[in-house]
């Protein structure tokens, strides 16, 4: 019969309580005249209750030596004595768990209090009750020990089970001792170290230098890592686990410390910074530190990348980035598009779902500069799902009226000879055809996004700028070197134009050297700023939205959130323009707007460059660029605002000291 400990317990505390009580009411009773019968009677209880609680003690008693007894019969006293001086501590536990019986290992290594007879096995130690039936066990630690504890079920009686301890404590150190010891790769780079450095004095120069390396020594002091500095401009570190864990736990303060670093009162030096974590061999470990640092150098720099377990995930990235001017690597791309487009016989071009004065303005440009070099060129577009609908009609009526293509058309004109292009994103996800894509053979990249993991792959060439404004600034840039027999039309000028402005938030935002190089090229093509600018025109409804969302808004931690309920046909356009009219208001860092389509919940992000939004927007499954982020979840509109604050918290918390 199962033993049941809980069920004698009970009876023992309710027999006392009673023999308590009547002894309590003898006392008080038996010197009353009236009641002494009572009293006797009292007394009478209480002489029963002890009775039986002696009773059930000694049955109690007697059925646990029964338990042992019935255990010593099924083994000999030459197995006892065995079991009993046992090297490996060994217990025996009835069906309630409890110990009634060890050898001396038991007592010498795992319970030094005396002697755990009677005692529930997890109250010695935090154990599996489950695990340890299984193959190899459950691992437990005691006494800053480990050991595998395994069951060893009894056959005669299933009532009782052994339960061995293998210690395990050399292997389980010996394991730690190699994970810690292994060695990562980091790759530290300074970001656009030739043009900070240009025009500077080489006293100051060498002062920077010396800054420089410094911050790498800091970096490993009082570690075990060695360092070799391979340029002016680049770092290798090898590094132990050891050391490389807190370091990544602080999130890369050496990130913070090199903006501290000023180029001739003019700029801060920052660094990206690549690391290889869990590679087989030293050789892996610097391929996925490359792998990291290229990561970094396409999200814009200033910022870590980690790569373990095949997935990076990144630290930083506070700054807007270096501006960029390098004509030479303009050229040079220019001059791959231009062999790519001349080795097929057409040419499709798209940009991302919803497209915007960006994405349709930097296609144009591709399509136009392709027709031009006599191949067939169409821009792949969804009227219906689209906020350029006012440039497209504009190109039809001033250029031509076969410009524009639906998906189903572009994936009927695919073949083998086709070439793709894609503008303003790299997202496989946000495309405007995935039928399209998935069709293509041949994929050329044109973004101004910060480079995410997952982009679109394989392409032939990819050209990511993430320091550039715009993808019509990128295809400005580059159709001035495509030869004199490319030279684009006002119209097209003025969807390229429209497209930097857009993003630009007509020159205010991330506008670099570039950017007005490649306004005053447009202008040279006859762009018109007044064509350009009723591009931008909204009906007097989508104003009115504009203004109720502004008017909804509230301030969280430095962030202004509005979000509506309604919806209506052109609330993507008025929740943009909302998150850039919200930047507006004082103390606001970033913007963000909340509407429901569906069960799908968007999000339009926006900030003024000191608050990263695309960091907050990847967070909640999203992307975008530094200051101009979105994401879409399906969830509720109440769910989305508290994952929201969640994020922005979350952010707050790992980039700035409150």
């Amino acid at each position: 019969m199962k033993n049941n400990n809980g069920f004698h317990i009970l009876v023992r505390a309710t027999v006392a309580l009673t023999a308590l009580c009547a002894f309590i009411g003898a006392v008080v009773l038996h010197n009353t005249p009236s009641r002494s019968t009572f009293g006797n009677i009292m007394i009478v209880v209480d002489v029963l209750c002890v009775f039986m609680l002696l009773l059930e003690l000694w049955g109690f008693s007697t059925q646990t030596k029964k338990k042992v007894s019935r255990m010593a019969t099924m083994i000999t006293r030459k197995e006892r004595d065995s079991m009993y001086n046992f090297p490996a501590p060994v217990i025996v536990t009835d069906a309630d768990n409890s110990i009634i019986w060890s050898n001396q290992a038991f007592t010498d290594k795992l319970y030094l209090e005396g002697e755990p007879y009677g005692q529930k096995l997890h109250d010695v130690m935090n154990v599996d009750m489950e695990r340890i039936h299984d193959s190899k066990g459950d691992l437990v630690c005691v006494n800053t020990k480990f050991y595998y504890a395994k069951a060893v079920e009894n056959e005669a009686d299933s009532n009782l089970t052994l339960i061995y301890f293998n210690d395990v404590t050399d292997y389980i150190e010996l394991d730690y001792e190699h994970r810690m010891s292994h060695r990562a790769t980091i790759i530290i780079m300074i970001d656009n170290y030739d043009d900070l450095m240009s025009g500077v004095r080489e006293s100051e120069k060498a002062h920077v230098q010396v800054e420089i390396e410094r911050l790498i020594e800091d970096f490993i002091d009082g570690t075990t890592a060695i360092s070799k500095k391979v340029s002016n401009d680049k770092f290798y570190i090898f590094m132990e686990e050891r050391h490389l864990a807190p370091i990544i736990e602080s999130r890369f303060k050496i990130l913070e410390q090199a903006r501290k670093i000023v180029v001739s009162d003019r700029s801060n030096i920052t660094i990206s910074i690549g690391v290889g974590r869990d590679g087989m061999n030293p050789a892996e470990s610097e391929k996925f530190a490359r792998q990291a640092l290229e990561m970094c150098l396409g999200r814009g720099g200033d910022q870590a990348a980690v790569k373990e377990n095949g997935e990076f995930n990144f630290f930083g990235g506070l700054s807007s980035g270096t501006d960029s001017n390098n004509k030479t690597r303009i050229r040079m791309v220019a001059k791959s598009i231009l062999e790519h487009i001349d080795s097929h016989d057409k040419v499709l071009v798209m940009g991302h779902r919803f497209g915007d004065l960006d994405s349709i303005g930097s296609s144009i440009g591709i399509v136009s500069a392709a027709r031009q070099l006599g191949k067939p060129a169409y821009v792949i577009v969804d009227r219906t799902k689209n906020l350029a609908v006012s440039l497209i009609d504009y190109l039809e009526e001033t250029e031509s009226d076969d410009l524009f293509i639906t998906p189903k058309q572009g994936l009927s004109m695919f073949d083998d000879s086709t070439l793709l292009v894609v503008c303003d994103t790299h997202n496989p996800a946000l495309v405007e055809s995935a039928e399209v894509l998935e069709k293509a053979r041949d994929i050329i990249v044109i973004d101004h996004h910060r480079r995410m993991v997952d982009g679109i792959q394989p392409t032939v060439m990819s050209y990511l700028e993430p320091n550039a404004s715009s993808a019509c600034e990128l295809v400005s840039m580059l159709v001035q070197y495509f030869g004199e027999d490319v030279r684009i039309s006002a119209p097209v000028a003025e969807a390229l134009l429209s497209g930097i402005m857009l993003d630009t938030k007509n020159f205010v935002m991330k506008t670099g050297v570039m950017t007005f190089e490649a306004a005053a090229l447009l202008k040279k093509y006859g762009a018109d700023t007044v064509a350009v600018k009723k591009l931008f025109a909204n009906s007097i409804e989508t104003y009115h939205q504009k203004s109720s969302l502004i008017n909804n808004a509230s301030i969280y931690r430095g962030c202004a959130i509005a979000f509506t309920e309604e919806t209506f046909p052109e609330i993507r356009i008025a929740a943009s323009q909302a998150a850039d009219e919200l930047l507006g208001i004082t103390g606001v860092n970033a913007s963000f707007v909340l509407y429901q389509l569906g069960d799908t919940v968007n999000i339009s992000a926006r900030s003024m460059g000191a608050f990263n939004v695309q960091v907050v927007m990847e967070s909640l499954g999203g992307g975008g660029h530094l200051t101009m982020a979105a994401t879409q979840m399906k969830t509720t509109l109440e769910d989305a605002k508290q994952r929201l604050n969640d994020a922005i918290d979350e952010y707050i918390k790992n980039n700035f000291s409150e």
